[in-house]
């Protein structure tokens, strides 16, 4: 049993799952900071606590779109006092469910490796694109590029709808695509009005024991999504990062190869991305960390 007196039954790049029964897990986010599929030495601190913040807001503003993996319950009906108070702003206590093997990419603007992708094949993940867009530039319609879901250390890899489908099965990939854009649709246009493009942003779906698709991890936190200040924002030019992107730079520049180890982490680059997580919280939802 763990120090919280639970079976912890799974540690990934960033959080930890431990059983409270045969129905029920707690999730709990970590301070660690996953990039290029390389879990850092350098934790963020209270990163888990505002990246769960940020995802509980939107898991509240989508749940008309589809059901959740929340429980109704919260730490206190969990945790006896001191534990629960500790884990109050990193913890969620939610339904098991059979995870899908894919993670559900959507993109409505050109960057990352989508950009990379176009900029070899006119394509991304086999959706052909028009000619001449620009880095950055907002596609003519928010596409579905879904990706597999690697283990611990290894690296996802983008796939086409046909993988998708022999992965799914095609009505189950058909529902996917259509839950994902209509997610990434609504939460685009609220944040539009609170300063901040989302770019892309990935979600993760589960199946509860009635089969019924069910969104579940984490939802459009600056670790799953490209986040970009709308008022900086020019097409042709990757905008400032405002998401674990700004880490993601400088790792890029600093040469590494995005093998382990991953080389240490200034201390004012951690600060750096500590802030743009508070601001993302602070402008989605105006509460602070």
């Amino acid at each position: 049993m763990s120090e919280l007196g639970l079976k912890k039954i799974y540690s990934g790049k960033v959080r930890d799952l431990y059983e409270i029964d045969g129905r029920r897990m707690l999730m709990v986010a970590s301070d660690r900071l996953s990039a290029f599929d390389v879990i850092l030495d350098d934790p963020i601190p209270g990163k888990g606590e505002i990246l769960t913040q940020i995802s509980n807001f939107w898991f509240e503003q989508l749940k008309n779109v589809m059901p959740n993996h929340f429980t109704g319950e919260t730490v206190d009906d969990i945790l006896p006092p001191a534990q629960a108070k500790a884990l109050a702003k990193r913890a969620v206590v939610v339904k098991k469910l059979e995870p899908l093997k894919i993670e559900a990419i959507v993109r409505g603007y050109l960057a990352g490796s989508g950009w990379k992708d176009y900029q070899k094949t006119g394509a991304i993940c086999g959706i052909t694109l028009p000619t001449g867009l620009q880095e950055a530039q907002q596609l003519p319609e928010v596409i579905f590029t879904p990706s597999s879901k690697a283990a611990v250390g290894d690296h996802d890899e983008n796939i086409s709808l046909a993988e998708c489908e022999r992965l799914l099965g095609s009505e189950l990939t058909r529902q996917v695509r259509e839950k994902a854009i209509a997610l990434y649709s609504q939460a685009a246009e609220f944040a539009r009005q609170k300063g901040i493009i989302i770019a892309d942003t990935k979600f993760e779906f589960g199946l509860d024991e009635h089969g019924t698709l069910t969104l579940m991890d984490e939802v459009l936190t600056p670790d799953s999504s490209r986040f970009w200040p709308a008022d900086q924002y020019q097409v042709g030019t990757n905008p400032p990062s405002f998401d674990k992107q700004f880490i993601r730079d400088w790792l890029t520049q600093s040469g590494w190869n995005k093998q382990p180890p991953a080389p240490k982490v200034p201390a004012d680059v951690i600060d750096k991305t500590l802030a743009k997580y508070q601001e993302a919280l602070h402008l989605l939802a105006g509460t602070d960390a």
